[in-house]
């Protein structure tokens, strides 16, 4: 493994190199764990590893991690820090070993405390936001990432079946959320990419609502949006259900989100820009009579974090490549009546696409 992370550093370095820039620092996250293999808690403990254009590695790290980080980085610069001292001695050490440098840092993830820390001893043009050249270090999955993705998928979809299969009129989103937990929990799932979504008849419109002690009734529909989490790898997928029957209008609007979906995963290839793939699925829903229904975008990128790079949406110009993985989740959304959503995780290959999920996505009605 630890030659693994050396060559996703050397891949790092090539992308500091292209920004012109001496080095990055990275606070706990999806990035620090890629890099190191290490997961440290964001916590108000400033917890910050430093790698540079020419492979040097430093941190600044709580005394309180001292094992877990010196168990695998023990011959690395780190300038430790206790809670009754403060952190910002340790902030002025490593600013002394990257002196005269510029710092690219997460801007979608750093916090204001630690870049003002990092500026006052860096000063305020040498630390820069690179989250932008960052996106393109995880985009292209390896071969032991898309493994755990996968086994993260079967153990959600066999989860969403065993759910599913017992779901019936009466019961209420959180019981209905509970049993899909512990399916997960049972099936080997190492815990969850979020908090799932169940929501039943016009909260289903809510796309990203909360379940509650809401109840299913006849005619509702039931939107399930969940995931498991497989060695620090997510699932997302999302599936749509009736409960009993389903009115007309419903399935005419099922049957155009699931239309869109299929365009998708049938044009997904390297030869495609996401900017493209987004208008072709949403150009199906607009085309639709539920053109006014359309709420986001077609998809986004899916690893150690559940939403990363790259964005399936308009105005993102960047081609597909081989490796990247990413959802594929139309939705159609009417206030108090209805949410459809139907949400695949789609690897890019050399030859073009394939779904990682296979969940069936016909218009499925639930009778218990």
């Amino acid at each position: 493994m630890s030659d693994t992370f050396a060559r996703r550093r050397e891949k790092l370095i090539e992308i500091l190199r292209d920004a012109g820039l001496d080095g990055v620092a990275f606070v706990p996250g999806a990035n620090f764990t890629y890099l190191t293999g290490l997961n440290f808690h964001l916590m108000e403990r400033p917890t910050i590893l430093f790698i540079t254009a020419t492979g040097d590695i430093s941190a600044i790290m709580p005394e309180l991690e001292r094992l877990k980080w010196s168990a695998s980085f023990g011959q690395t610069k780190t300038h430790y820090w206790q809670d009754k001292d403060g952190y910002q001695a340790a902030f002025a050490a490593a600013a002394r070993d990257l002196a005269g440098m510029t710092i690219g840092v997460e801007g979608q993830r750093m916090r204001v405390f630690e870049v003002d820390s990092l500026r006052q001893h860096l000063t305020a043009d040498h630390v820069v936001d690179m989250e932008q050249s960052l996106t393109g270090l995880r985009i292209a999955k390896e071969p032991d990432e898309i493994a755990l993705l996968q086994e993260a998928i079967r153990i959600s979809e066999i989860a969403l079946e065993e759910t599913v299969s017992t779901v019936r009129a009466g019961q209420t989103e959180q019981e209905i959320l509970n049993t899909l937990n512990m399916r997960m929990l049972a099936g080997g799932a190492h815990g969850f990419a979020f908090g799932a979504i169940v929501l039943a008849g016009g909260k289903s419109a809510n796309s990203h609502g909360s379940s509650d002690g809401s109840r299913l009734a006849p005619g509702d529909p039931l939107l399930i949006d969940f995931g498991a989490m497989v060695g620090g790898y997510n699932a997302d997928i999302t599936r749509t259900f009736f409960c009993d029957h389903v009115r007309d209008d419903h399935a005419a609007i099922y049957e155009t989100v699931l239309a869109a979906n299929m365009r998708g995963r049938k044009i997904a290839g390297p030869s495609l820009s996401a900017h493209d793939l987004d208008e072709a699925v949403t150009g199906v829903l607009a085309a639709s009579p539920f053109s006014d229904l359309i709420a986001h975008k077609t998809g986004h990128g899916l690893g150690l974090d559940v939403h990363e790079a790259p964005q399936i949406m308009v105005g993102n110009m960047a081609s597909l490549v081989p490796g990247a993985l990413f959802t594929i989740e139309p939705g159609l959304y009417r206030e108090n009546d209805i949410g459809v959503r139907i949400e695949d995780d789609v690897l890019i290959t050399a030859a073009g696409a394939r779904s990682l999920t296979n969940f069936d996505r016909s218009l499925r009605v639930l009778k218990g």
